[in-house]
């Protein structure tokens, strides 16, 4: 799914950050959305050079406090709050810049749309400083001569929005601060119109129609998202039937909120997955498993999950005229529907 910056990112921003006596950093972030997000998960998201068990650590020993009282890892943040704690320095890395080929479909003096492949992840984070569609930009604005963003994050230089590492299409790079933070109050608005495809399993009743089930972390599996009626936050997508197949159907999303994951668990949770979605009930799908020929290979057509950003509608941050901005759809996506095309009717 496209996944914009999750609202977190641009709720809070750290309004204090030095070197104690005790040689720890000394962090404070106030709250200034109503995130109903856990408190661990918020500083792992803020404070991606520590690990999470080493922030709810922290948490544990009744050093991190929110409101000046000593918060638990469950807690949860909303808006007003006052997150303090102290931890230690991080160890002080640079993006590699590495000539890392991007497909880059428009690019001005504001900003860069990139047609992102699939396995790409798009910042460094955690076991992936090196490799990520940020080291190629990095490369990119050295070769150039170009600038990046600063953002309020030093591993995202020029990063409004993401997607998942396996899901392609359309991002939007900025190059100046004040693209970014016009480009990101767009998301942040939901102005910008956002438009996906899916392939998915099975044939949805309606043609078009407004899933709307709020998501929050799985309780047991922590890199997994599920529809949450307790704590869940707020989400929205519609979606429209592009093609009709046999057994599978060619989708249009337009999300109205951007959750991690939110096409994917929403789409899973009304009983159609997406197709090689494997994380979220959906199967990896051969040519033999369309023709039914035991001549036909079995090897997957595709090889993650059958999503793709596909189109943009904006404001440019600066001719503030409406621009458009389309992402071819990947080989293999269009492969697979040319395939179900002449086996699958």
């Amino acid at each position: 799914m496209n996944e914009p910056v999750p609202d977190d990112l641009n709720a809070a921003e750290p309004v204090s950050l030095s070197d104690s006596d005790e040689g720890l950093e000394s962090v404070t972030f106030n709250i200034r959305h109503d995130l109903q997000k856990r408190l661990d998960i918020y500083l792992r998201d803020r404070l991606s050079t520590h690990s999470r068990s080493m922030l709810q650590k922290l948490i544990k020993s009744g050093t991190v406090l929110v409101n000046g009282r000593p918060a638990k890892v469950s807690t949860l943040l909303r808006s007003g709050d006052c997150v303090e704690l102290k931890v230690p320095p991080a160890v002080q890395r640079e993006i590699v810049p590495e000539n890392i080929p991007l497909d880059i479909l428009y690019e001005d003096e504001d900003f860069i749309a990139i047609n992102k492949p699939t396995n790409l992840i798009v910042h460094p984070a955690r076991g992936h400083w090196t490799g990520t569609m940020t080291n190629a930009l990095v490369y990119h604005a050295q070769q150039t001569a170009g600038t990046l963003s600063v953002g309020s994050d030093p591993w995202r230089p020029g990063i409004i929005h993401r997607l998942d590492r396996n899901t392609t299409g359309l991002i939007l790079v900025a190059k100046t601060d004040e693209a970014h933070w016009r480009l990101a109050g767009q998301f942040e608005r939901r102005s910008i119109r956002k438009t996906y495809l899916a392939v998915v399993h099975g044939s949805p009743p309606l043609d078009s129609d407004l899933i709307d089930a709020p998501l929050g972390v799985h309780p047991t599996m922590r890199e997994k998202y599920t529809v949450r009626e307790d704590i869940g936050r707020t989400a929205q997508t519609v979606y429209q039937v592009k093609e009709r197949f046999k057994r599978f159907t060619l989708l249009e999303l337009f999300p109205k909120t951007g959750r991690t994951h939110q096409l994917r668990v929403h789409l899973s949770h009304i009983g159609f997955p997406i197709v090689g979605d494997v994380i979220y009930g959906g199967r990896a799908i051969s040519r033999r498993d369309i023709t039914a020929s035991v001549q036909d290979s079995t090897e997957a057509l595709i090889s993650r999950q059958a999503l793709h950003a596909w189109r943009l509608q904006f404001v440019h941050p600066s001719k503030f005229n409406r621009m458009t901005l389309e992402a071819p759809i990947p080989d293999d996506i269009s492969e697979f529907v040319t395939i179900l095309r002449q086996f699958d009717r």
